[in-house]
């Protein structure tokens, strides 16, 4: 964060000082809602939680070298902020720090599937051209959000933020919070869609983004999705398409997969052509790489900047498409982070190409939060592994189940009976994918495989 007094703290937030015996003391350190991550200069929020009460921690972060801390009421003998609602503050102060930070430009990636590996992707590419801040794994909410803005800098040059929703108004929300010059929507699909009640309502709460760009800003849309194409209409930022179709101004052509499943092609764009080999698994990554290539051109990078960088992306966040190969040659795919209809299909059709003459192995979990949806979508599933011809499928847990109406496989009640299952009966040279929702836990499973037979990293 850049620097800021503790009155100016009070001031931005509209709190008041209590047991403040210095406002003119100055939070050099980051802004931590943990007290485990705070260090010398540190501000502390004082955030309430499901199961812990973040003011009980206060003295700790303050004995860890914090400043002050933001709270709902005052501390005996701590520095303190006080406001009515801290997550409130926690926003505002974002809000003001980005505010006056003219030179950073704030980048904002939505959609159903894909938001994460493409700001992963996105703060790779953009790490080339200037320091870049971007948030671990999916922190993409109301805390996260302006937890990851409050760590740009005077030096910061890009804050890649991601962009989720749970409901109407949400997105538009975290772009008050820092507002973005560039917006990013891969795609609409059906993950949440038991809380919002249908793809349209999903398609309204995604477009929040791109309107709230301003008219010199850019909306990067995925041209091979209509619902996202006819976001054109609700931006008045300039457009620029993205994807396989021939009409998009940033596209790829010439898509091939290697025996593992990476995927290389020809990115095409107003600059001309080059040539980018993905170190990623599965053909979803083209797409996503491709957001990241359109806005990395808008920010001024070379088509060869931008090829070399996205060849050197890895997996960034956990549990997702991770691969390792155990010491007697099992390959584990470790997508187990979370699944939506889109997500499972991407992570089949990749398991499909990485098999090279392998067997191998679906191992599903739940995905959740489909509502009425949910039966229907879990036999697509099953069919899906059926059409790409996966060898084994074995579902974990009960909801998991419904993904048998549509292929044959084996139930099992657990992650602990999955991994008794594939103990016994994997062999050397097969390749499993484990996927899930995250509440299904499914990572352990994962971990297991690799724990029994030890890891000897990703590979080439």
């Amino acid at each position: 964060m850049i620097p800021l007094t503790l009155a100016e703290i009070a001031v931005t937030v509209d709190g008041r000082l209590a047991h403040v015996s210095d406002p003119s003391r100055t939070v050099t350190g980051t802004v931590e809602f943990d007290s485990r991550a705070i260090g010398p200069g540190g501000l502390f929020v004082a955030l309430v939680g499901q199961r812990v009460d973040g003011h009980d921690f206060a003295q700790v972060a303050m004995s860890a070298g914090a400043i002050g801390v933001l709270a709902a009421r005052p501390l005996a003998g701590v520095p303190t902020v006080v406001v009515s609602d801290v997550q409130a503050a926690l926003g505002h102060l974002a809000r003001a720090v980005v505010d006056r930070l003219p030179g950073l430009t704030i980048v904002g990636v939505t959609g159903s599937s894909g938001k994460t590996s493409t700001k992963d992707l996105l703060a790779h590419v953009l790490a080339a051209a200037g320091p870049t801040v971007a948030p671990p794994g999916s922190f993409n909410n109301e805390i996260g959000h302006p937890h990851t803005a409050l760590r740009a800098t005077r030096d910061t040059g890009y804050l890649v933020l991601e962009c989720s929703a749970r409901g109407p108004g949400h997105i538009e929300a975290l772009c008050r919070i820092a507002p973005p010059h560039i917006g990013v929507v891969l795609n609409v699909g059906t993950a949440h869609l038991g809380e919002f009640g249908s793809r349209a309502a999903i398609a309204v709460s995604k477009a929040e983004l791109v309107e709230a760009l301003p008219a010199d800003g850019v909306a990067v849309l995925n041209a091979d999705d209509p619902v996202v194409l006819a976001m054109t209409a609700k931006t008045e930022a300039r457009v620029v398409t993205v994807g396989r179709s021939a009409e998009a101004a940033v596209r790829a052509e010439d898509v091939e997969l290697d025996a593992a499943g990476r995927a290389s092609y020809t990115l095409v764009g107003p600059a001309g052509r080059s040539a980018v080999s993905l170190g990623l698994y599965g053909a979803h990554h083209v797409g996503n790489s491709l957001a990241a290539a359109a806005v990395a051109l808008e920010l001024g990078m070379s088509m060869a900047a931008v090829s070399a960088a996205l060849a050197t992306a890895r997996p960034a966040s956990r549990w997702r498409m991770e691969v390792a190969d155990t010491d007697d040659g099992v390959r584990v795919v470790n997508d187990a982070y979370n699944a939506n209809p889109e997500s499972m299909a991407a992570a089949l059709q990749a398991l499909a190409a990485m098999s090279a003459g392998r067997r191998t192995w679906a191992v599903l979990g739940e995905m959740a939060e489909l509502g009425e949806h949910g039966r229907a979508a879990h036999a697509e599933a099953g069919r899906l592994v059926g059409e790409l011809g996966i060898d084994r499928l074995v579902t974990v847990g009960p909801a998991a189940a419904a993904i048998l109406d549509g292929a044959s496989g084996v139930a099992v009640p657990d992650a602990a009976a999955a991994v008794d299952l594939l103990r016994r009966d994997t062999r050397p040279g097969d390749v499993v994918l484990v996927k899930a929702s995250r509440s299904a836990g499914l990572e352990r499973v994962a971990a297991a495989l690799l724990a029994a037979r030890p890891s000897v990293g990703t590979p080439a």
